[in-house]
């Protein structure tokens, strides 16, 4: 999570990424930084905060490749899973499947054998895994708080 990021989407474009993922809570201009991505021929998504609501996506969902639902607070690795982030999952995918159905649903924070089955049933498409696969001495899947 970067402030700021459309001064950075063209240097990430040119480094090589496929998508370019902004935060709806540091892009004030998500529609123009959104526009920005695309004009690269990027794909492009849209990270939420766990407090913020679904209906921050209402005016932007249809541009959009990919939702990110953050179920931590950004910031650091090995936080624990935010329990209350499912049903906000699980309305996601309803929406997504009723206004933008090609749209991926991804998950980040604190993802580990014992959460992805919870998000996997929720409606996430994609998880991303840090501390449970990179950051336990007792090998993946072991991590974040365990």
């Amino acid at each position: 999570m970067i402030e700021q990021p459309e001064r950075y989407v063209e240097a990430f474009a040119r480094a090589g990424s496929n998508m370019i993922i902004v935060h709806h809570e540091v892009s004030p201009h998500l529609h123009r930084t959104v526009q920005m991505i695309k004009h690269l021929n990027k794909k492009v998504g849209v990270a939420l905060n766990p407090s913020t609501p679904l209906n921050a996506l209402e005016e932007i969902l249809k541009e959009l490749n990919l939702v990110l639902v953050m179920t931590v607070n950004p910031g650091f690795g090995g936080q624990r899973f935010i329990e209350s982030t499912l049903p906000k999952i699980r309305r996601l995918r309803r929406l997504l499947q009723e206004k933008q159905p090609k749209c991926d649903l991804e998950v980040d924070g604190g993802i580990d054998i014992h959460t992805a089955p919870l998000v996997v049933e929720a409606g996430a498409d994609v998880l991303v895994a840090g501390t449970s696969v990179f950051g336990d001495r007792e090998g993946p899947g072991t991590g974040c708080g365990d």
